[in-house]
């Protein structure tokens, strides 16, 4: 992927209104500092990258609305993942709908979807069902989550969050995972969850 320069949060990016050949810019969302910025949009050719680090609810995106206002006609919106765009269905329908109608196409890498405009049915049923799919998935995760705190709980082994690994220490385990040792063991070594293990090696 080009070097691209990250915009600090709050920045304002402008352009002039002139003719040009079309810009092919990337959105990158993660959710803690430290999760790697590169990586979503590692191979991919764009022009200009804008960085938020925020959760999938916030509503405060400064670099999503300084792309939005950024992007001109011709131009593409290239983003890693559905999820990484929108907070839920409605949200994302409404920002491919505006950018779609400014004539900016939006690129998903990882769904490979790509949604230009026009009275496309098929397209928005995929879009609309795609994003359903997402925001279904995070539902079930929370309500898994909220059901197994209420079981350990009720054990009495309710320990709250797991703590967070250093960088050192993230390393180790997923050097460790692909060494072949099982998940379960790094997790009580580690003192922290399974699924906790699973998502240090997911982020790498």
């Amino acid at each position: 992927m080009e070097s691209t320069p990250t915009l600090c949060a709050g920045a304002r990016v402008t352009r002039k209104h002139t003719m040009h050949n079309g810009q092919r810019v990337g959105y990158v969302r993660v959710s803690t500092v430290d999760q790697n910025t590169e990586r979503q949009l590692d191979g991919v050719r764009v022009d200009r990258v804008f960085t938020d680090k925020a959760g999938g609810k916030d509503t405060k995106r400064p670099q999503l609305a300084a792309a939005l206002e950024y992007l001109r006609e011709g131009d593409a919106l290239v983003v890693h993942s559905l999820d990484r765009l929108a907070r839920n269905v409605e949200d994302l329908r409404r920002i491919v709908r505006e950018l779609n109608d400014r004539g900016v196409s939006v690129e998903f890498v990882k769904n490979r979807l790509t949604f230009a405009g026009g009275a496309d049915p098929i397209a928005q049923l995929m879009l609309t069902m795609l994003g359903a799919f997402a925001e279904f998935e995070r539902a079930l995760i929370r309500e898994r989550q909220r059901e197994g705190i209420a079981i350990a709980k009720a054990k009495g082994v309710y320990k709250g969050r797991n703590r967070a690994l250093t960088a050192d220490e993230a390393r180790e385990i997923v050097e460790q995972a692909y060494a072949g040792i099982p998940k379960a063991d790094l997790a009580r070594a580690y003192g922290i969850s399974r699924e906790t293990v699973y998502q240090y090696l997911r982020g790498h």
